[in-house]
């Protein structure tokens, strides 16, 4: 972690890690363009705000053609294909000018489009040392920390961090700046309320060893403290201490965590590997 934003406003690490010399960042990119604990972290919403307001929108495609496209080159386009089968790669209004100026030579064309104008990309999730099943929507701009799941159909917000060996489960959201701790199950429909507006709040955080029940939805500004469990469908409207059991709408303490409820809430590790 650079020293300029070590227990400052624009540090993303967790408490527990900050100005120990630990970086909250896996080892691989730690000190690397990469490392969240840069000084150009998005955990910071002031950032957030300005990185999309200044980020090229883009309105990618794929396209299918059935035509003539050989030796047809434009520099931000990738055209592969042979005889009358073409697959274009790009932007939409390229695209757009690939048929204004070879349209005679394309007999017809299907295009592939899954969003409009998007400021924030997904991401490159290729050397993360993690799970991600198909499906689960990651932006740029979040970490995933070591040996973490994460399911079919989850979201994971700009700016979200997802702690060592925590699952983020089917269709669950972690919303913008959510923070997630180590060995934390998300249970699946369970939403981690974002924060970008108002820009002065503060994020969730959900500590180490947490579990959040299925349908379960966290509320901003929320701490949920360590080994404490959420029931099912609960909302969670204000912090909840450690090692408890809280349940309801709006969520209340139940119990202190007994051997019975540790053992029906710990996590299987061989799920992890």
């Amino acid at each position: 972690m650079t020293k300029d934003i070590r227990k400052t406003e624009g540090c993303s690490c967790r408490e527990d890690v900050c100005d120990t010399g630990n970086c909250g960042c896996r080892e691989d990119v730690c000190d690397t363009e990469n490392c969240n604990c840069q000084e150009d972290t998005l955990n910071d919403p002031y950032k957030i705000a300005v990185y999309i307001k200044n980020a090229d929108k883009t309105t990618p495609i794929k396209a299918y053609i059935d035509g003539n496209l050989e030796g047809i080159e434009f520099d931000s386009l990738q055209i592969y294909g042979t005889h009358n089968f073409w697959i274009v790669i790009g932007e939409y209004s390229q695209f757009s000018k690939l048929l204004e100026y070879h349209g005679q030579k394309i007999k017809k064309y299907h295009i592939e489009c899954d969003r409009r104008n998007s400021a924030i990309p997904l991401l490159d999730i290729k050397s993360t040392n993690a799970r991600i099943e198909p499906g689960a929507l990651i932006r740029d701009k979040s970490r995933i920390g070591k040996g973490v799941v994460v399911m079919m159909g989850a979201v994971v917000n700009i700016g979200a961090d997802i702690g060592d060996g925590s699952m983020i489960d089917m269709n669950a959201v972690v919303g913008a700046r959510g923070i997630i701790g180590k060995n934390v199950h998300v249970g699946a429909g369970a939403v981690i309320a974002g924060i970008l507006e108002p820009p002065s709040s503060s994020p969730v955080i959900i500590e180490d060893n947490v579990l959040i029940g299925a349908n379960a939805v966290v509320l901003e500004g929320v701490r949920v403290g360590k080994g404490a469990v959420v029931a099912a469908g609960s909302v969670v409207i204000e912090d909840v201490e450690p090692g408890v059991v809280v349940a309801g709408t709006p969520a209340r303490f139940i119990k202190r965590i007994d051997q019975v409820t540790r053992d029906k809430t710990k996590i299987l590790e061989d799920l992890r590997g």
